[in-house]
Parts: C-alpha cells; structure tokens; sequence
C-alpha cells in the first residue's frame, strides 16, 4: 500500500471525466463520491476499471445529466430495477447509483432497500477496505471519507468488516466467498472475529445460487496463490459444504509403518505450481481435479503398499458430475479438464521409463494441441520432498518435451487421422461400414504411431494392402 496525501488524491481525480462529473454534481445539487474497489485500489497502486459513483438522491438523474453535458460518445444504459444507471464515455464505464439502506430477510439475499445517506451507504458495504469514498463535489473535492478506518486496514493488510461480522455474513452469506476470495487476491489476512464469524454463519452459503460460488471459486483459482483461499475455505468449514470431493483428498492413512500423502495438501501445491506458469483458468482446474478420484481408489496392497489404479479414467468420469452440480460449463472447456485429468499419468509413467519413440507418438497423438498444458500440468505434479527424485523426473520431462518437438517435426502426429480414410478402404475392398473397415483404420494408425510405417499416404496404402491380404480381403477390381 502506498500513502496518498489529500493533494495527491485531489491530482488523481484531477481528469475530465471525474471533472465533469463534480460540475453536474454541483449543479444538481447532490452530494457524489467514488466508493469501493476503485478508491481501496488507488491506495493498492492496483489497475481498476470499475468506477462506482454514489450519489446521495437519484443515480439514474445523476448519470443521464451527466451524458447530456459531455455530448456525443455518452451512452447511458438505466437499470430502473436496480436504482443503477451505467456511464460509458470514450473507454471509460461509470456505475451510478443512489446512495441506500438495506434490510434483509432470513432467507433471501436480495435486501429490501430504501433511500438512504452516505453513512447508510458505506454501512451496507462488504469490508471496511471497500467502504472508502472520495468526495466529487467541488468544495470537498479529493477529501477521503473513511469512518471504518479502512485506510488502516489497507495498511495492516488486513480484512474486516464494518459492522457486526454475524450480520454482515448472515444478511448476505456470498460475503463469506468474497472474504476469502478478497483475501487470496490481496494476500491480506482476515480479521479474527471476522473468521470466528465465517464458522459460525457457514451453513447460510446454502442460499447462494451455485453459479454465484462458482464465480468465486475461479476467482480464488485465479489468484497468485490460490491454496491460500482453499486452505481458508478449508479452515471455515465452507469447502465441506460447497466442494466436499475436495474436501475428501483429506487425510493421511499408515498400514505396517507405510503411508501415503496427504492428497489435499499435494493438489493445492500442484495449483499453486502451475499457477506460476499460466493464468488458463481452465488448467488450473485441471490441477485442482487432477487426483479428485483417489479417495474412490485407494487400496492397500501389502506387497506394495498404497495404491490409486485407474483414478485418472475415475477421475475423468467424475469430473461431469462436478462441474454440473456447480454450474460450471458443460462444453469444450469440461471436456478439456477431463482430457487433461484422464492424460495426467501418460508423461509420467513415459518419464519413468526409457522415453520410447512410440509411446511419446501415442502421447503426441491423443493429447493433439493440448500437449503443452499436458506437459505443464505433470511438470507441475512433481512435489516429491525427495530432490533427486525430483530432479530426475523433470529432467526425464525435458527428454520428453524435445521428442515431441522432434516426432512433432518428422511425422506430424498432433491431431493426425491415418492417411487412407474409411471411406477409402471400404471402396477399394468393396466393403460396406463394418467391423474390418474399423480394425484396418487401427491397424494404420498403430503402424504409424509405432514407426513402423511413416506418416505418408503411399506407405500407409501399402500397409493397408498387405494387412487386408492378411485379413483374407481382395482389392476391388475396376
């Protein structure tokens, strides 16, 4: 956080928009201030776009004047519902809205809301560091309105709410996810009796619609370091209710002296590995769900201990089930968590191994463009305490990434289909669809992707004719 003398703050306001904004402000008579992220982020030295004006009378009056002094290129969108009214000017978007109070009911979010002041305003507010205001009216101009000590708060890193923490969460319990998610985003520490007060009030998310969690949940993954916000999550009781699969990695179990890892804790190292290397959302979940299945596939086998057989193929099988109970895209973007859970074990397991031309052709083949996030991902899946150990899988992963440039380079295998088509092999054997045209398809593909033939339509044609011979097939004569 950095200090910001009233002159300073007057000098950032000090732009045509804000300018003209306190004229007609002025001139309508009513008190205006720049509330929330905007101010909190000046203060963070933190890009924001989101300028939130709050006008103590009409918003919507407010705005529509406003596009009427600036002129051409003003556009007003009004949310007559809401009591908003949006600005956009030349790039720049303003949220106005009428300064209010707010009442809940036990079993609703949506607050019965009525006119109120700025002190009503900034007491409604989420958290004392996004309850400061900046006054626009000309004789206050730049003056900061902070009556929670939230200019504190920023510097003591510190989240709190304004007013009785059981209030705040239980009137709106979405405010429980924005703690957190606030708090992984900034770094910041939560207040003490404002994580009593997460405890106490965790059973009220249930009113929070699905898609409202899930969009904090990809904030959380978004952050720098997203095991913060899971750990706190964690530690609140709120991960059990909106996530128990993850919850279920949990635990540590020894048989005669031998146990295995805390899964919990190794998938939140994973994510915050790969988050050092990518902000693709969709792989980070990737990384939070990459060993979802093992609580479904742990087996003790006394000659070799713990086990997870197959909890990459659960894992993949599970991951539908997940994304539709929290309303998380069911498309392209499913499936491609789902590739990446079901491949996740491939580069290991090569890595482990001499890194055979075959098996990084198959890998190249069935990962196709996504072979990069792939590779990401297990690189990012070695956690092992064990730094030799460690140091020779990501040196074996350097093996592998240069073979597939290399088979990359020589036989174009990414998302490749097997030279000669179905179509074709039914035509020159006078075949119609069956089981021969599907087992010859294979055949070529394998051929290739074994090196035995090379990926070319001439060697591919001969196979065919050779395997057919073998299958007892005659090529169709013209």
């Amino acid at each position: 956080m950095v200090e910001l003398t009233s002159e300073e703050l007057k000098r950032h306001f000090d732009n045509p928009v804000f300018k003209t904004i306190s004229e007609t402000a002025d001139e309508l008579g009513l008190e205006c201030y720049v509330v929330g992220g905007y101010v909190r982020d000046l203060f963070l030295r933190r890009p924001s776009k989101d300028i939130d004006v709050v006008v103590v009378g009409s918003g919507i009056a407010m705005a529509e004047a406003l596009a009427k002094r600036l002129g051409k290129g003003a556009y007003v969108a009004v949310f007559k519902n809401f009591g908003t009214a949006q600005l956009k000017y030349k790039g720049t978007e303003v949220e106005f809205v009428g300064a209010r109070k707010e009442s809940y009911t036990h079993d609703s979010r949506k607050p019965m809301v009525e006119d109120g002041t700025l002190e009503d305003d900034q007491n409604r507010r989420d958290f004392t560091i996004n309850a400061l205001a900046v006054c626009l009216n000309s004789r206050r101009f730049g003056e900061l309105v902070d009556p929670f000590n939230g200019l504190e708060d920023l510097k003591e890193c510190t989240i709190r709410t304004p007013c009785d923490p059981d209030v705040t969460f239980s009137d709106d319990p979405l405010r429980m996810m924005r703690c957190i998610r606030f708090a992984t985003q900034l770094n910041f520490y939560i207040d003490d009796e404002t994580f009593e007060s997460l405890c106490r009030n965790k059973e009220r998310i249930a009113i929070i619609s699905k898609e409202r969690i899930a969009d904090e949940l990809n904030k959380i993954l978004l952050s720098p370091v997203p095991s913060k916000g899971f750990i706190d999550l964690d530690r609140s009781g709120l991960l059990e209710l909106i996530f128990p699969e993850l919850v279920a990695l949990q635990g540590v179990e020894t048989r005669n002296g031998r146990a295995h890892k805390d899964n919990f804790y190794h998938t939140l190292e994973v994510v915050d590995n790969i988050s050092k290397e990518t902000d693709n959302l969709w792989l980070r979940w990737a990384a939070l769900l990459h060993d979802i299945a093992k609580p479904a596939t742990k087996r003790w086998e006394p000659r070799i201990g713990w086990t997870f057989h197959n909890h990459n193929f659960i894992g993949e099988k599970m991951i539908p089930g997940i994304f539709r109970k929290m309303k998380l895209p069911m498309n392209e973007k499913m499936k491609y968590v789902q590739k990446l859970v079901s491949l996740h074990m491939r580069p290991i397991v090569i890595a482990d191994e001499e890194v055979t031309d075959s098996a990084v052709r198959r890998l190249l083949f069935e990962a196709g463009d996504d072979i990069d996030d792939l590779m990401l991902l297990c690189e990012a899946d070695i956690t092992s305490k064990n730094m030799e150990r460690k140091q020779r899988f990501l040196n074996n992963f350097q093996l592998v990434r240069q073979k597939l440039k290399d088979l990359e380079a020589k036989d174009r295998i990414r998302n490749f289909q097997p030279p000669v088509s179905g179509e074709e092999i039914m035509k020159t054997f006078g075949l119609p669809p069956c089981p021969q045209v599907g087992a010859l398809k294979s055949a070529i593909k394998d051929a290739i992707l074994d090196g035995v033939i090379p990926n070319e339509y001439d060697a591919a044609y001969r196979f065919m004719l050779e395997r057919a011979r073998r299958m007892g097939l005659k090529k169709e004569e013209k």
